[in-house]
Parts: structure tokens; sequence; C-alpha cells
């Protein structure tokens, strides 16, 4: 009975162990080179994606988009944040409270003087924004994102 028990958690552990490895593999890092990154993408999407340049507040139009679908990085498709988590955050960029699990990284950002979480898309490494801890119900996550490292997908 102890061997059965102990070859059943085994077992379970191999199918967990599995499952997490086939769910990491999901997204594949992208890698270019910089002349790659530069011919693909516009001057402003590189310079964001690419060297974590900002975007002028209120110069996005998807600040103004509404309908439903996905926001995904411009540089590699890659799906970000679901149309049903982005709010109007007042602050001149698109802000979502939840992202797709496993779809950024985070890193932090020393550039101001002060800690912030910086986010990046986990295939292509793109710099999307910053992560705040003032974003409402039901996360009080605000991921402020840069509009031209951003594309829409209508549902």
């Amino acid at each position: 009975m102890l061997r059965r028990h102990f070859l059943t958690l085994v077992g379970a552990g191999a199918l967990a162990a599995g499952c997490a490895q086939s769910q990491a593999e999901t997204v594949a890092p992208l890698k270019l080179s910089d002349a790659e990154w530069k011919k693909r993408l516009p001057p402003a999407a590189y310079n964001v994606l690419r060297h974590e340049a900002t975007e002028r507040p209120g110069t996005s139009p998807l600040l103004n988009e509404h309908r439903k679908g996905t926001f995904a990085c411009l540089g590699c498709d890659l799906p970000l944040f679901n149309s049903d988590a982005k709010y109007d955050s007042g602050t001149g960029w698109p802000s979502f409270f939840r992202a797709i699990p496993d779809h950024l990284q985070t890193k932090t950002d020393l550039a101001i003087g002060y800690p912030r979480t910086e986010y990046h898309c986990a295939r292509c490494g793109g710099h999307q924004g910053h992560l705040f801890d003032d974003g409402p119900r039901p996360t009080g996550k605000r991921y402020c994102n840069n509009g031209v490292a951003l594309k829409f997908i209508p549902a």
C-alpha cells in the first residue's frame, strides 16, 4: 500500500512537471538583431520597445480604443492584455488592471532615481511600460503601457 501511494505521488509530480514545462514553452523567445528590429518596427515603436523610451502622454490612438479584443505586443504579436482589463487611468497612456498570465516579465527600473517595476513582453523582450499599485479593483494594479508598443486586434 505504501509503495502504491509513493508511485502515485511520483506519477502526479511528473505529470505536474510536464504541464509546467509545456506551459512555459508556450512563449518561445524571439531573438532578432538590432538591425532586424529597426527594419521591422516604426521609429517610435523601435525606440520604446528596444531602447525603453516613453511616448508622450495623450498621443496614443489606443487611449480611445474601447472595442472588444486583444492588445498585443507590436514587436511580436504576443497577446498581452484583454480589452476587458483596460480602463481610463487619467494618465495619458493606455492602462490595464490585469495582464494575460505569463506573457509579461518584470524588472526593477532605477532610471529616474527610485525603483519602479518595468515590464517587458515575455516573447521578444520589448519594453511595454511600468507597473504601479494604484489601479482599480479587483487587482489594484495599473499596467501603464506605451501605446506605440501595442497593436489592437478586434474580437
